[in-house]
């Protein structure tokens, strides 16, 4: 059975196709709850950056260390922030249909559209419940686009290509997939190779550690962590351009801030933007190995090598 869940024409003339670099914004916290004002900074860091649209929450988020209400007040930071400057992703992911669907109201209610679904790992790998869960929750949704965000194991479900593009085709809601899963690249390939009409993109993940490959291979955007989002921005501008040459000169110059991220995460994120002047405190809530002496140099002397420039990094140094 096909789920053709109709998405209304107005908004579809409304809604440009998802391309470039997406981040996925952090949530900067106080000792107390989240701090709104270090939000407001974060999504115009975005901004200035050139990015082609934010997500928020995802992940890279501590999307799931945030109470509905934090969660709902950052969001709306992030839609008022934007505006109708570019597109913004809302995370939506939940254990339950009825957990997705509030959220996807909420979002429907700041004026975004696109949602971003993990399925819930409770429900089993398998298309057919993956297909039940999103058509259940698009049926309540008919406004949105979903991004089906295919993250690998333990965290996520590690779908199959054949099992993605099977729900792809069930459920006419799913415009876009995320590709997470190691190695992404022949995921990428085998989905955009056998893609239903409807489907608009392939977005790639893994913290832009893969991009080049990714695009090569027809991703139409990347979700990276921020705090390079100046670095994607002009990478992914060189590659469209057809500067392969300074897209890999700009890609190489990432990988090491890049490799240590994927090890410290929320951490190396929020020390990097407190060195850009973007962040007052590196505060997190999600599970993440501490930064030592040793780690911060090896951090620091990484992220100068990007040739971003830091902005406040000595007083940023003495309130740590």
């Amino acid at each position: 059975m096909v789920h053709n869940i109709e998405i209304k024409s107005h908004n579809m003339d409304r809604l440009m196709r998802l391309t470039g670099i997406l981040p996925v914004l952090p949530t900067p916290f106080t000792e107390t709850g989240v701090d709104l004002d270090a939000m407001r900074r974060i999504v115009r860091f975005a901004l200035d950056a050139g990015v082609a649209g934010v997500v928020f929450p995802g992940f890279a988020s501590e999307v799931e260390a945030l109470t509905g209400e934090e969660r709902q007040a950052l969001l709306k930071v992030v839609a008022t922030e934007v505006g109708d400057r570019v597109p913004i992703v809302a995370g939506a992911s939940a254990p339950t249909v009825d957990e997705v669907v509030a959220y996807g109201r909420q979002a429907l209610g700041l004026g975004i559209t696109r949602l971003m679904i993990q399925p819930p790992k409770s429900i089993g790998a398998g298309a057919g419940a993956v297909t039940a869960f999103l058509a259940a929750a698009a049926a309540q949704l008919p406004e949105v686009e979903i991004i089906l965000q295919n993250a690998p194991a333990p965290r996520g479900s590690d779908l199959a290509p054949e099992a993605v593009l099977e729900v792809v085709r069930r459920v006419a809601a799913v415009r876009y997939v995320k590709e997470e899963t190691l190695p992404a690249g022949p995921a990428i390939t085998a989905i955009l190779a056998n893609a239903p009409e409807h489907m608009l993109g392939v977005i790639g993940g893994g913290g832009a550690r893969y991009i080049l490959d990714e695009y090569d291979r027809g991703a139409c955007a990347a979700m990276p962590a921020l705090e390079i989002a100046d670095l994607h921005a002009a990478l992914d501008r060189s590659y469209r351009d057809g500067r392969g040459s300074e897209a890999r000169a700009l890609y190489v110059k990432s990988l090491p801030l890049l490799v240590l991220q994927a090890v410290y995460r929320m951490r190396l994120t929020k020390h990097v933007l407190g060195l850009r002047g973007v962040l007052d405190n590196p505060i997190v809530r999600a599970p993440t190995p501490d930064l030592d002496a040793l780690a911060v140099r090896d951090i620091e002397r990484c992220f100068q090598e990007c040739g971003l420039g830091s902005v406040g990094a000595d007083k940023w140094r003495r309130t740590k």
